[in-house]
């Protein structure tokens, strides 16, 4: 089945708001076109523009070379092999960063034409889904106070959720202010819910252990990014001195990036992002390696629904049981970029069905985002 065309889109909602971590507000989707007339769909959440041009580009060398370039006229369904010839034809200027958020798009098209060419789904192909239904946890940015936290809180119990996550905004400025917000949260979700907090990359070690230890009586399931990605050392220095699950992954890429973390690091949950790591294929190899080590995996989703069927096709195959992030700005959004929005029911999504990824896009709404 060769590839006949690969399409990169850009995609935005309307205009940015650069003071929000919030990566709803646009995307990068592709699709990888064969010539049985099957089309693939993946996303990257990243620098949409950027992207583009790392699919798009012509060659500059035998190791600079354009992603869509590498792979148009070879077979769509050989995807390992075609995942070491976009990394290694990329080389010179990739190996991490937004080259491979770009093959993850690319690679969740492939792992959606695979299922479409065997009529088989995606958490098939991955080694059968476990469930057919996947828990979510509600995700939102930290407002900038308590009576906010609140209301958001609320909004998540009310529609069903019994876990809740939220993170950034104005975390790691003050402690006290920090603890006074979370205090917030766990009131208002009560204490069987789960509570989750990302850290933002905000905190020194001495300080993410101090946050921890005044938490200790708020039941944390989790303190998800405190350091910056690539500081492992600070990352092994907290892990072990706290009661809390250290939780770490989202801007990780390649396998290697991931064992790392393990043995390294020391963190407890894995993160995932299938739109980044290297897509699918690198997260079935995560999902494996985290099992020999016995901790936890569950995939970072803060985009579009593309980006959230695919997560959980993966989620539901895990063996460990599945969790997947939802991002509230989905449930305010008026539209969808797929024809039947995933919509979480008192806390659970079901895993979409039909093969591969078992999702359409909204072509309307579609070409009303697209600028590029």
């Amino acid at each position: 089945m060769k590839i006949t065309r690969v399409e990169p889109m850009v995609l935005r909602s309307g205009p940015v708001d650069k003071s929000r971590p919030d990566s709803t507000q646009d995307t990068f989707l592709v699709l990888v076109h064969t010539e049985d007339g099957l089309v693939g769909i993946g996303e990257a959440d990243t620098a949409p523009y950027v992207a583009y041009a790392v699919v798009d580009m012509p060659a500059s060398h035998a190791v600079a070379r354009g992603l869509a370039e590498l792979i148009v006229g070879q077979d769509a369904l050989q995807i390992r092999r075609l995942w070491d010839l976009m990394f290694q034809g990329t080389y010179s200027y990739g190996r991490d960063g937004v080259v491979l958020h770009a093959m993850s798009a690319i690679d969740m098209a492939l792992w959606d034409l695979a299922g479409k060419a065997s009529g088989r789904s995606v958490a098939d192909l991955l080694g059968g889904a476990r469930v057919d239904r996947v828990e979510a946890y509600a995700s939102e940015v930290m407002p900038s106070s308590p009576e906010e936290v609140t209301e958001l809180a609320n909004r998540a119990v009310r529609a069903g959720f019994r876990a809740v996550k939220f993170g950034w905004g104005p975390l790691g400025g003050d402690l006290a202010y920090d603890l006074e917000l979370i205090s917030a949260a766990r009131e208002a979700i009560g204490p069987d819910r789960r509570l989750m907090i990302d850290g933002g990359m905000a905190y020194s070690v001495h300080r993410a252990r101090e946050l921890c230890r005044r938490c200790d009586p708020l039941n944390l399931s989790w303190f998800e990014e405190p350091f910056d990605a690539d500081d492992l050392r600070s990352y092994r220095r907290l892990a072990g001195t706290v009661n809390v699950r250290i939780a770490c992954g989202e801007a990780h890429s390649t396998l290697r990036s991931f064992k790392r973390l393990i043995d390294e690091a020391r963190v407890d949950v894995l993160q995932p992002d299938l739109s980044r790591c290297g897509g699918l294929t690198v997260a079935a190899d995560v999902a494996h390696l985290a099992e020999v080590a016995r901790v936890d995996v569950v995939p970072h989703c803060f985009s579009s629904d593309v980006h959230l069927a695919a997560a959980l096709h993966f989620a539901s195959s895990l063996a460990q049981g599945g969790l997947v992030e939802y991002p509230m700005p989905l449930t305010l959004s008026e539209s969808s970029l797929i024809t039947q929005p995933l919509r979480p029911e008192q806390g659970m999504l079901a895993v979409p069905a039909g093969p591969g990824l078992g999702i359409e896009l909204d072509e309307d709404e579609v070409a009303r985002r697209r600028v590029k």
